[in-house]
């Protein structure tokens, strides 16, 4: 049987995973392979899942924890797309604040799975401003050292660095950021794209399709300091249908998430990653609103083609903050454009929560 290539995409939250996966999953069809994709998320209601099935993309979803604690919902949903498209190439995206993969989830699959799943390199994707200011190359607000522990870690275990979002820098701070990286983490081979504009993904594909995952000495973790890094994030994750007089939902995103990011930010509050999708009730039509990081404004990377009555907002906040104060805040800032635009809100699902205890299933120890 000929075996499919499993491909694990890791990075801290707001990296550009989930357009990293779209893009190569859509270059992927285009040359006719089947592809399978899985992402993950603490809780409900994935802005992530909602635009790769809008895509037309077979999608499964784990909740409820990260892949390594929920190994054996990740084998179903691998078990699922099988029978359902048989893919060629499985592209699973991790909870952004998980690490330790190799151990938990990599190792795993290759020591219970072997005969199903070829295992490509371990990619960490890495955010260009955020990478500089963690490593001291710029200045500005950063994560408490537990939340970074977590990132650093991430970064350590990668077999392939990717340096997302290239055109958010200049040419030397690009390079400058590359070198400290090679310093610092020599491991990695060292990748630079632009996965919102294509550019590097073939590069990146060529390497992750004519090599395995090498066995390399399992990385140290300590489990209390991760732990306590995922307990100073706030995770707060909302469903909602809007209805009423026909709007303009790009407009509503914009606003919407605007006025909560000013809100956080008089707050102190650092943002990790929002985002949010507007989809009418019926047809094809998807918005897609991010915001990563405290600079600039909310960005569309998919706009809504008409004007829509009613639909479904999606909507995934993640900071370092009190999660009961985060859904306050959006919560309010929801029902205020609502009512400024004469829209119902008729709530689904509205959770605020900070990740509990990372426990794996299986973490196999290579020496």
């Amino acid at each position: 049987m000929l075996k499919s290539l499993y491909i694990l995409v890791g990075g801290f939250l707001g990296a550009g995973k989930t357009t990293a996966v779209l893009q190569l999953a859509r270059r992927l069809q285009e040359r006719g392979q089947r592809v399978g994709l899985i992402t993950n998320d603490q809780s409900i209601g994935l802005v992530d899942t909602a635009l790769l099935r809008g895509q037309g993309f077979s999608t499964e979803e784990i909740t409820g924890g990260c892949f390594c604690c929920k190994f054996n919902s990740l084998s179903e949903a691998a078990s699922r797309l099988t029978a359902e498209t048989r893919p060629d190439v499985f592209l699973a995206e991790p909870v952004g604040s998980c690490t330790d993969l190799r151990a938990t989830v990599s190792y795993p699959l290759q020591r219970l799975y072997g005969d199903r799943y070829r295992i490509a390199p371990l990619s960490v994707l890495i955010d260009p401003i955020r990478a500089r200011q963690v490593l001291q190359l710029d200045s500005g607000k950063v994560f408490s050292p537990k939340v970074l522990y977590i990132y650093e870690k991430q970064v350590e275990e990668a077999d392939l660095l990717v340096i997302n979002k290239c055109d958010l820098v200049t040419p030397s701070q690009l390079q400058e950021l590359q070198s400290a990286l090679q310093a610092r983490f020599p491991q990695a081979d060292i990748l630079r794209m632009e996965a919102r504009h294509g550019v590097g993904i073939e590069t990146w594909w060529q390497l992750l399709q004519s090599r395995e995952q090498p066995l390399r000495p399992t990385m140290c973790v300590d489990y209390d300091e991760y732990a306590e890094g995922e307990a100073l994030l706030g995770w707060v994750n909302v469903s909602v249908q809007l209805a009423g007089p026909e709007f303009d939902g790009n407009a509503l995103l914009r606003s919407l998430g605007n006025s909560i990011c000013q809100r956080l930010l008089a707050e102190q509050t650092l943002i990790a990653h929002f985002k949010m999708t507007l989809s009418p009730d019926t047809g094809p039509d998807l918005a897609v609103a991010n915001k990563v990081r405290d600079q600039g404004n909310v960005e569309l990377s998919h706009q809504l083609v008409e004007g829509l009555e009613q639909g479904q907002l999606i909507l995934n906040l993640r900071a370092e903050g009190d999660p009961s104060l985060l859904r306050e805040t959006v919560l309010g800032e929801l029902h205020s454009q609502a009512a400024r635009l004469g829209l119902t809100v008729h709530l689904e699902h509205a959770e605020a929560f900070r990740p509990g205890r990372p426990t794996p299933t299986h973490r196999l120890v290579e020496v």
